[in-house]
């Protein structure tokens, strides 16, 4: 199947290209615009950004809205990790200012979230199906790693050794236990089954 991906990121891009294969990926052409990520939920920005772009292109689209939560910010930045170092801040700024707040003798603890929205509009109202997952983990003191994108570079997964980062893991040992790795494993199963049963 043909997915469009409701977003202009080319990280998420090139990730959920190869974590949705044997479907299709292809990015947002540039004159949709998509709806501001102004809900307080990760699942309540992915869903609307679906929506949007499902009913401006007539594909099957998917969207993802993803950050982390510092158990010691009370949830933050959740879903204002992209700007959390403001409006138009860099990975590295956002990365940094997480660094900062967390405090190096406090509670560490962490967890990557992501939800993943498919919106249809094949039929006469939009059908939208949402696929949520978590990746649990502590915050490293300084960041290590040339992988991934965001803050990876600072995160460390609890289910691998325990010691190497997200930046630091292969394409393969990331996509087997992440976040979006996950929600898409789930979507990757629904559609399967919705094949199966058409």
């Amino acid at each position: 199947m043909k997915l469009m991906l409701a977003s202009r990121n080319a990280h998420k891009l090139r990730e959920l290209q190869t974590l949705l294969e044997p479907h299709e990926l292809v990015g947002l052409p540039t004159a949709v615009r998509l709806p501001p990520e102004t809900d307080s939920t990760f699942a309540g920005n992915a869903v609307r950004k679906a929506l949007a772009a499902a009913k401006r292109t007539g594909a099957p689209t998917i969207a993802d809205d993803s950050g982390i939560e510092a158990a010691a910010l009370s949830g933050a930045p959740g879903v204002r990790s992209a700007r959390f170092a403001g409006e138009s801040a860099s990975d590295e700024d956002n990365l940094a200012k997480l660094l900062r707040e967390v405090p190096a003798d406090g509670d560490r603890r962490v967890a990557y979230v992501c939800a993943l929205a498919f919106a249809d509009p094949s039929g006469p109202d939009v059908a939208t199906k949402l696929f949520e997952a978590r990746c649990e983990g502590t915050l490293a003191a300084v960041p290590r790693g040339a992988g991934g994108f965001g803050y990876d570079p600072a995160f460390v997964p609890l289910d691998t050794d325990g010691e190497r980062t997200m930046a630091e893991l292969g394409a393969s040992e990331k996509a087997a236990i992440s976040h979006r790795g996950r929600a898409a494993r789930r979507l990757l199963a629904w559609l399967d089954s919705e094949r199966a049963a058409a």
